[in-house]
Parts: structure tokens; C-alpha cells; sequence
């Protein structure tokens, strides 16, 4: 085979892959909205029965349930947790607003 074709075969290894990251990222956003939909009621129950907007035992809970599920998907568990403070960090900052 000659690198010209080897060429073109890892372009089109590379668009087939680039579109599977797209159709992954789509799905990523369509399920953060799900999750933020459910978040924000969550933040108008804790708001309209005066509940703290941070809940740090269950964040501590979710925090080792997300670690144990990425170490199974053989994820790294330091970048799920990262992941997961960032979508933790606003929620609150969005529950926040809720009580304000």
C-alpha cells in the first residue's frame, strides 16, 4: 500500500472518528440540559422550604460514586471528579440566585 493511500484511508479513519466525537458532544449537551433542568428544581424546592443551597455530604457521596464509575469505565477518576466539582460548583451558584 502506498503512503498516498495510507494517507487517505487515516483521513477517512479520522472524519469517521471526528464524527462520532460530535454525535458524542450533542449528547453530552442534550443530557447536561436534562441534568440542569432537574438541578434547577431541585434548587426551587431547597429555596421555597429555606434548604441550603450546597449540600456537602451528598456532594462527598456523588463525588465517590462518580469516581467508582469512571475507575469502571476506566476513566481517570482525578478528570470525573474534576468534571463533576465544576457541574457541583454551579448548581449552587445557580441555587444561590434561587434564594436571592
Amino acid at each position: 500500500m502506498s503512503s498516498v493511500d495510507e494517507s487517505a484511508r487515516a483521513a477517512e479513519i479520522l472524519k469517521k472518528l471526528r464524527g462520532s466525537i460530535d454525535n458524542i458532544d450533542a449528547a453530552l449537551v442534550h443530557m447536561l440540559a436534562e441534568r440542569f433542568k432537574c438541578t434547577q428544581a431541585v434548587g426551587e424546592l431547597k429555596a421555597s422550604h429555606d434548604l441550603p443551597p450546597a449540600d456537602p455530604l451528598r456532594e462527598e457521596q456523588q463525588i465517590a460514586r462518580l469516581r467508582k464509575l469512571a475507575l469502571d469505565a476506566d476513566l481517570d477518576p482525578a478528570f470525573a471528579e474534576k468534571f463533576l466539582n465544576f457541574l457541583i460548583e454551579e448548581v449552587i451558584r445557580n441555587h444561590k440566585a434561587l434564594r436571592a
